[in-house]
């Protein structure tokens, strides 16, 4: 189960974030920080895109300047999270077109929705891309 669904920008600031789990306020902004401070510095060639955090996995994936990153149980299988972020990357990018740092930021109702499309409860819901773009395009049709 996924815990939560943080993205952030490579100076630590969170663009978009999911809480699937109760946390107090002060707790989410401690997370949130150790996140970052947790998969900022690791290199991409040498080491994996799944880290130990907590009791849990962190998951994570970097695009361009945005960090996609899932806490997950610890027993959980990394790789379909791991594809899970490259659809759900994959879909903004084809919503948005060529989808960018700023797009999440001034349309984050439309991303918050994609993700609602993706993930539901902490679970991946939908995992076909061309079905997530149909229903999306019949939710931007009642705007």
């Amino acid at each position: 189960m996924i815990r939560y669904i943080l993205v952030q920008n490579r100076q630590g600031k969170t663009r978009l974030s999911k809480w699937y789990v109760p946390f107090d306020d002060d707790e989410k902004i401690r997370i949130r920080g150790e996140v970052h401070r947790t998969i900022a510095p690791r290199d991409q060639k040498y080491q994996s895109n799944f880290v130990e955090f907590r009791n849990h996995k962190l998951v994570y994936r970097r695009y361009a300047g945005l960090f996609f990153c899932f806490c997950v149980d610890a027993n959980d299988n990394e790789l379909m999270y791991l594809e899970g972020i490259h659809l759900f990357v994959e879909v903004l990018d084809a919503f948005f077109g060529n989808v960018c740092e700023l797009d999440l930021v001034f349309n984050f109702y439309k991303a918050y929705t994609i993700l609602d499309e993706c993930f539901l409860a902490g679970e991946i819901e939908e995992t076909s891309k061309s079905i997530i773009l149909e229903r999306l395009e019949r939710l931007d049709k009642l705007d």
